[in-house]
Parts: C-alpha cells; structure tokens; sequence
C-alpha cells in the first residue's frame, strides 16, 4: 500500500498534483481554451475558434492562462480530487459496493471537494483570461492578469473571486462521477473479453481504453460547463447586454442561455470538451492507478528492488514479443 496514517493514502495528494500538472501542460490547457473559446463565443465554429485562439499568439494563445491559474489549480485540485474520491472508492468498496457505483460515489466525493477547497476562484481568473481579450475588440485596453484579480476582489470581495463556484461545483461532480463510474464500469466487458478475472490486473492500454470511455461519456454535462463560462466569462460581464440577469445565478443564466441560442447553445464546445475529458480522465484514472501501483510497489519493496522489478518485467514482455513476431 502507499503510505499511510490513520488509514490514509497520504502519497494520493502528491501523485494527484503532479498528475494533473502533466494533464494541464500537455493537451489539456489548449483544448480547456478552446472549449471555453467556443462556449464564451457561441456563434463560433470549431474552425473560428480554433483561428480565433491562433490569433492571439499563435501556438502561445493555446495556453493563455496557463500560468499561473491553470498550474496553481491543476496542482491543488489534482490532489484534491485523487485523494478524496480514492478514499471514498476504497470505503465504498469496502462496504460491498460495486467497481462502478464506488467509482461514481468517489469521483462526485472529489469533484465537489475539488470545486468548493481549490478551483472557485483559479477557474474565474482562467476565464476572465481567456475571454479578456474581447475587450480590445471593443477598443478597450484589456487589464493585466493581476489587475483582473484586484479588480473583481475590490468591486465583489470572495463572492466574486468566487462567481460561478456553484455551477462549477455541480460540473466537477457530475464530470468526475460519470468518467470515474463510467470507466470502472467499462473494466468488466473488458475483463470478460480478454479472459481476465476479477483480481488480475488490467494492462495499460485496457486502462487507457476504459478510461477513454468514461471520458467520453462523462460529457453529457455540456450545458453545465457553458453556463459556467456564461457566468465567469468578462466577454459578457456588462450590464447593459440585453436580457442578461445583473446577478445571473445557475438557472437563470441557463434560462439566458436557451433563449439567446436555443439547445445548440448550450452544447458549443462539445467536441474539444470530448477531447479534454477523455485526456483528463486517462491521466487521472489510467495513468494515476499505474504512479499509484508503482508508489505502493516502491513502499512495500523498496526503490532498488521496484526498479529491478520493472526492469525485469519489461525485459519479459519484450521477450514475449520477439516470440510472437518471430512465430508469425
């Protein structure tokens, strides 16, 4: 096991952060600004955003926000979310609950306490700096990243260094409650057409693959994740846009939503939204259950003798595939 106190995973935390970090500065920040691009800009086409995003510096646009909101919260809600919903998994299990409801009741445990402990005010000042730059299309001089955060503390206090926090609260929820349901409960098919029982251990493309399916299906949240844009985004923070609510709660921007744009509205991001879940889901879930295998391997056997287990395990595997390759 990792280490532990009180029953704990403690290393959960570290292995969370350092998770999500890659998740965030790999794919997953250029596709988080272009889903929030096209959610902020409803009228947009995946190809007009994708344009719009390269206009603002080109490959650099992709990662507008990235430091420091997407590191300072990719760090703490990677923790967060791993090491609370692992603890409920494992308590959930324990109890007798199935792979996928533990898998459900743990994700939405950890995108609750990720969203109200870490990403309120980081995913405000996200996008309020992905959206900012429509007020040089207006011929105003946009604010620095850090005039942003002054601003809105002094106007709104917490609440509004927190706005959205709510709607971002019931996303992170049902997000990670569908990819974690979902992909425990993609591992059984799984085992089943591979001839694998309930112990053995899945390889890493079968992860990948069962995480990829619960990424993918924990997207049917779309209008959540486009209200929440509504109700952060600076593009539409003026009072005087017609029939927007001054102080715009879930329901009444969702309300605001429809009858602007209708039902398309309110799934505009969709595809990069695809993209993003299932690269977020298969670091979190696939990648995170290997770092966490290998950690608690390294704690119960020590660093020298995991590396010379891993040495010969991979000398095996490579082993087995000459045979194959030589056998057709």
């Amino acid at each position: 096991m990792a280490p532990q106190q009180g029953g704990f995973s403690w290393s959960n935390i570290a292995v969370g952060s350092l998770m999500n970090l890659f998740e965030v500065t790999t794919l997953g920040q250029p596709l988080e600004v272009t889903k929030t691009t096209m959610a902020a800009n409803r009228s947009l086409t995946m190809a007009q955003a994708l344009k719009e995003v390269w206009s603002r510096g080109g490959v650099l646009g992709y990662y507008q926000g990235l430091i420091p909101w997407a590191w300072i919260e990719a760090s703490t809600k990677g923790a967060v979310l791993l090491f609370t919903a692992a603890e409920i998994e494992k308590t959930a299990v324990k109890s007798g609950i199935g792979a996928g409801s533990a898998g459900l009741l743990g994700g939405m445990g950890g995108g609750i306490a990720q969203a109200y402990a870490t990403m309120g005010f980081c995913t405000c000042m996200k996008t309020a700096e992905i959206t900012r730059h429509k007020q040089s299309a207006a011929g105003i001089k946009p604010p620095g990243t850090f005039q942003v955060f002054m601003d809105i503390y002094r106007k709104e206090g917490i609440a509004g260094i927190n706005k959205g926090v709510n709607a971002v609260a019931l996303r992170q929820c049902t997000n990670w409650g569908s990819r974690m349901g979902f992909a425990r409960l993609a591992e059984a098919p799984v085992r089943s057409f591979s001839g694998k029982g309930e112990k053995e251990k899945l390889s890493p493309l079968e992860k990948i693959f069962c995480s990829s399916i619960g990424g993918a299906l924990g997207c049917w949240n779309q209008p959540i994740e486009v209200v929440r844009v509504e109700m952060q985004s600076m593009a539409k923070a003026e009072k005087t846009v017609e029939g927007r609510p001054n102080k715009p709660g879930v329901f009444g921007t969702l309300g605001y939503i429809y009858r602007e744009n209708g039902i398309k509205g309110l799934y505009r991001g969709i595809s990069p939204r695809i993209a993003l879940g299932i690269w977020q889901t298969v670091c979190m879930v696939a990648l995170a259950d290997h770092v966490r295998g290998w950690v608690s391997n390294v704690n119960e056997k020590g660093v020298k003798a995991a590396v010379e287990e891993a040495a010969e395990d991979a000398k095996a595997k490579a082993d087995k595939l000459k045979e194959v390759t030589k056998t057709n």
